[in-house]
């Protein structure tokens, strides 16, 4: 009896710069007639790519999504990371993140994201909400992660957690010492990036899985941790067909130093939209897709 194909769409974190990026490339190989939308039956986001997962779940159009991107009269008015708090994330969480040991690692990203003075919770839950055209969980297979910070434990919320979506996604958002930690029920919870960039190893059991990641096949360093590389051997070990999109160099150029900034969301999405365009043949041949 033959297995049936599942596919699985991972979307990684990159901050604003990764939202804008992503859906551009979204948007640029649905015109050249790969709808990956339709065509992954699982949807996985962490961080910037829980709010992309979180969009393209819906029905809202993709070109709808790109607009909120491009147009200065649509576009959702991101907060602006206080130039102390970029220096304090920048400087600490690299250190952090060499801990050898996971627990202690973890313990401590998640004091700094506890003790930290940042904008206020609902503040930051406004800007979240604004992202997402639609704030109810749809009927399909959407995953998006997230870390407790007392506990350090992994938090998968799906539509049958009980968890209000916009909560979800302002969780798997919220970058220790830059956006406050989200109160859901007795916990509050940072960035789903914490525990890796992608996730990747949650689209075990699927057959073919495509993996946009602003950060890349580099990511970010964790000690002990397994990177993207090693995610990926595992499920292509498992029999899965995995292919990683990164951003080619002129999106890494639209990108730049700093993808929290809102000014880099018109060219990552314009850059992002021309990358699709170029790759769209080699992803329609992974998922078996006969472009007209």
């Amino acid at each position: 009896m033959e297995i049936a194909s599942r596919r699985a769409l991972v979307l990684g974190g990159g901050g604003v710069a990764g939202i804008a990026w992503m859906t551009g490339l979204l948007l640029g190989l649905s015109e050249e007639g790969v709808n990956l939308r339709a065509a992954c039956d699982t949807l996985i986001g962490t961080s910037a790519g829980s709010t992309v997962a979180a969009q393209i779940a819906g029905d809202t159009p993709l070109d709808d999504l790109f607009r909120r991107q491009v147009d200065p009269a649509r576009q959702v008015a991101e907060l602006t990371p206080e130039p102390h708090l970029l220096e304090l994330v920048g400087n600490v969480l690299p250190v952090l993140f060499k801990l050898a040991d996971p627990i202690e690692r973890t313990r401590r990203i998640g004091d700094l994201a506890a003790n930290t003075t940042t904008v206020p919770e609902t503040v930051r839950r406004e800007v979240i909400a604004a992202r997402l055209p639609v704030h109810v969980w749809p009927n399909r297979d959407l995953k998006i992660v997230a870390v407790d910070i007392a506990t350090g434990e992994s938090r998968i919320f799906d539509r049958l957690s009980g968890i209000d979506m916009v909560d979800a996604v302002a969780a798997s958002c919220a970058v220790p010492g830059m956006w406050p930690p989200v109160s859901i029920g007795d916990s509050r919870y940072m960035d789903g990036g914490i525990r890796s960039s992608d996730n990747v190893d949650l689209a075990a059991g699927c057959t073919i899985v495509i993996v946009l990641s602003p950060f890349g096949a580099e990511g970010i360093s964790r000690s002990g941790n397994p990177g993207l590389p090693a995610q990926v051997a595992v499920l292509q070990q498992g029999g899965a067909r995995v292919r990683i999109v990164e951003p080619d160099g002129s999106a890494r150029k639209a990108i730049g130093h700093n993808p929290l900034s809102p000014d880099t969301r018109l060219p990552s999405a314009e850059a992002g939209r021309a990358q699709g365009r170029a790759i769209a043949t080699d992803i329609a041949d992974l998922i078996n897709l006969h472009l007209l």
